[in-house]
């Protein structure tokens, strides 16, 4: 064996030894910037660098919101497929591998627990589940949420991250912005407050239910906010939108929302909240 075959093999065998984790990096979508995924998740899984504010699930949202430990609200099960829907993939297909990538049996998650200090039930969408689309196991979720928060006599606060409507439920998906409209309906009854923080993106048939009917709305920065596209308004009005139409700070500027909030702020921002709106009210003598 030759000198050079024998130090190809050994620099080849100390490379093998020193490659470098797949997760060590992690690549912002905004900037492009790479940054240590470690410095990243302390920063909220907010990029250092330009600010921008990842899309999260339902897990690492909870454990930012949630003083410790929490309770999953149960969820009655619905139809999977109703309409045996079929366009490249057939619907269950789809389902099935939405729930075996987020380890979630559909795109909103309800839990209860603490923050700081006040008790509220909390709701939150999952967009990397088939982009958070509102389906009847999402409009399930939000009334099972919701009728949580009425027995127990505690805030509704929910997290909307969607494209919409779910088109393989066809009508069946529609129907949940008047069933979760119910819902709120109840929270209101019962005089318990509604919360709703909007993240990136919150479109379709989302915005144009429950996502626009909080008692306060508070939205992350620069998250897109919309019903239809910025290019559909476009040809359809035949006029140019102005910069960062749709965008939190845009709709915060024209009166839609009540504050844009930083993802490091939004917990204490949220407990401040909760404990003014739950606070007793002072009755005034007869």
């Amino acid at each position: 064996m030759s000198w050079l075959t024998r130090t190809r093999q050994q620099l080849t065998g100390f490379m093998s030894r020193r490659e470098t984790p797949d997760n060590l990096w992690t690549k912002c979508r905004n900037c492009g910037a790479m940054v240590y995924t470690k410095e990243f998740e302390e920063n909220l899984s907010v990029c250092p660098r330009c600010d921008h504010h990842e899309r999260i699930g339902p897990k690492l949202r909870f454990a930012q919101i949630f003083d410790g430990e929490y309770a999953t609200v149960a969820v009655a099960k619905v139809a999977e497929d109703p309409l045996k829907f079929r366009d490249q993939k057939r619907y269950v297909d789809r389902l099935r591998a939405a729930k075996a990538a987020t380890g979630e049996p559909e795109a909103m998650t309800v839990g209860d627990g603490q923050i700081g200090g006040v008790r509220a039930v909390v709701a939150i969408q999952n967009f990397a589940f088939m982009g958070g689309s509102m389906g009847m196991g999402v409009g399930e979720a939000f009334l099972a949420g919701a009728r949580a928060a009425v027995a127990a006599g505690v805030p509704f606060v929910v997290f909307t991250a969607a494209g919409g409507a779910r088109m393989q439920e066809g009508i069946l998906s529609l129907m949940q912005m008047p069933r979760t409209t119910v819902g709120i309906a109840e929270l209101k009854e019962a005089r318990l407050p509604y919360v709703v923080v909007l993240t990136d993106p919150t479109t379709g048939g989302v915005t144009a239910s429950y996502a626009m009917l909080g008692d306060v709305q508070i939205a992350e920065p620069n998250a897109l906010i919309g019903f239809a596209g910025q290019r559909v308004i476009e040809q359809t009005i035949r006029e140019k939108l102005p910069e960062g139409f749709q965008r939190a700070e845009y709709l915060l500027a024209h009166g839609m929302l009540d504050m844009v909030v930083h993802r490091r702020e939004l917990k204490d921002t949220l407990a401040r909240l909760l404990a003014l709106l739950t606070a007793r009210r002072i009755t005034e003598p007869a």
